[in-house]
């Protein structure tokens, strides 16, 4: 009966504006939650077949939720480095659950595999990042040979990204680069000073004085002076075969090598005044060779003369008995022939800068994540060390997922198979560093929405109040 069908059509109304409402309720509810997606009513006809053409069969309406997973939200910036957001298309993946791997050290996936855009992330006790809702950042690890990222599209295989590695060990100096003038005009007995700061393995600073003294045409000897602690080590006397001077020498020192072997015998050759070797210039000026000592009671090793580098070999306690202490370190003269470090030209004499590796021990001082998504750890020591990477997961339909407490989403066969990218690449958005994703909730729209809901249900309800007064009308025609 028609007057049956259009009670049927009011009640479909009132579930289908009912369900408007709530969604129109939880974006406003979430209008100031990061990240926040909003859902909006799709409403489509119902339709009953009728018996006859001529007869109307009423239907009604029914509703689906339209989600905008894939809309971007406002982008706005933050004071805080740990803070990342998304521009573009693409999610952070996220767990409720890490476990720590003592055997690897790293913080491995035991939770939910999840997804989302609010990345207000901060460190947790652990050092793990964890957003507001509670769910931990992961990304790919450093790799063990410092060079890259251990990337992989297993979402599972991914790692908690935790920043409590709290200090950055000492490393003593091995290589020092030189870039220098001697006054091509300098009288024999003239000399220059280069002082270079290097590091032991304990952190120490120490002072390496580099004295240049002319000694004839286009030659200059050189002697170094240790200041902070330490002797120079004689490499004349007590390496085996195969290091120093001998005749078996296989070239530059590795510490490996020096710490490894059997030198407690060899003389410590002091910590001032020490020969470390020769330099020669061309008639140009620039550098001709390099030579060590090599058995003159030089402290100089000929490392790779052929490419600029000597060696001295130092003990940082003075103390033979302790091997692990010493150090072997390069100085890299410049290019034989060039002029990229040592040169003898017209002008004066000087120091015009110079390079060495070596850190000193240095405290975690701050965490930083730039547009590649690197987490980099920051210390007090100037030393900065890349942790992590961010990945940015895509989904062919985003639309598809579905959605979790916590403003999370979980993949479906709806939304595809989840694919990770690095930033910017394969079609994925962009990490952008200290910004935050605001909702896109639009108060404007959803109050404007609220209204027509309000009067469309409103008029579902006349429906139901009108069929029935209708209904009514037919009964009293029995009386």
């Amino acid at each position: 009966m028609s007057l049956y069908g259009a009670l049927r059509s009011g009640v479909s109304g009132l579930f289908a504006q009912s369900q408007s409402m709530a969604m129109i309720s939880d974006n406003i509810a979430n209008v100031n939650t990061n990240g926040y997606k909003v859902s909006k009513a799709r409403f489509s006809s119902l339709v009953t077949t009728a018996a006859s053409p001529t007869l109307y069969s009423s239907g009604g309406v029914q509703s689906s939720v339209g989600r905008e997973y894939d809309v971007q939200g406002l982008l706005k910036s933050s004071s805080i480095s740990t803070d990342i957001a998304i521009d573009q298309s693409g999610f952070f993946t996220v767990t409720d659950s890490l476990t720590r791997n003592t055997s690897t050290g790293n913080w491995d996936i035991t939770g939910d595999i999840l997804y989302t855009r609010a990345g207000e992330f901060r460190p947790d006790k652990d050092g793990n990042l964890v957003n507001a809702a509670g769910f931990y950042l992961t990304g790919w690890p450093r790799n063990s040979t410092n060079s890259g990222y251990s990337t992989t599209n297993v979402q599972s295989a991914f790692n908690g990204i935790n920043v409590a590695t709290s200090s950055s060990n000492p490393i003593p100096t091995q290589n020092i680069s030189l870039d220098a003038n001697l006054m091509n005009t300098a009288a024999t007995g003239d000399t220059v000073d280069a002082e270079i700061p290097i590091i032991d393995r304990q952190g120490t600073q120490k002072t390496l004085t580099l004295t240049f003294e002319k000694t004839g045409a286009n030659t200059w000897d050189i002697t170094a002076t240790l200041a902070g602690g330490g002797q120079f080590l004689d490499p004349d006397a007590g390496l085996p075969a195969g290091m120093g001077d001998d005749a078996n020498s296989d070239g530059i020192i590795d510490n490996t090598e020096l710490t490894g072997a059997p030198y407690t015998d060899m003389a410590l050759a002091g910590a001032s005044g020490v020969a470390v070797g020769q330099i020669t210039f061309n008639a140009d000026g620039t550098l001709g060779a390099v030579t060590g000592g090599n058995g003159t009671g030089s402290v100089g090793v000929d490392g790779n003369a052929s490419s600029g580098i000597l060696q001295l070999l130092v003990d940082h306690d003075g103390a033979l008995g302790t091997v692990s202490d010493a150090a072997a370190i390069n100085i890299d003269f410049g290019t034989i022939g060039g002029n990229d470090g040592l040169t003898q030209y017209n002008g004066a004499s000087g120091v015009e800068g110079y390079d060495q590796d070596g850190e000193q021990f240095g405290s975690l001082t701050g965490v930083s994540i730039n547009e590649a998504g690197e987490v980099t750890a920051l210390y007090s020591n100037g030393v900065t060390r890349k942790l992590y990477q961010v990945p940015v997961t895509t989904f062919n339909n985003p639309n598809g997922l579905q959605q979790k407490t916590g403003n999370v989403f979980i993949e479906t066969d709806a939304s595809g198979a989840a694919i990770a990218h690095v930033s910017g690449a394969g079609g994925a958005g962009s990490i952008a560093p200290s910004s935050i994703e605001s909702s896109t909730v639009d108060l404007a729209n959803e109050f404007t929405d609220m209204i027509t809901t309000q009067r469309a249900y409103s008029a579902s309800t006349k429906i139901i109040t009108t069929a029935d007064e209708m209904l009514d009308e037919l009964i009293r025609t029995k009386r």
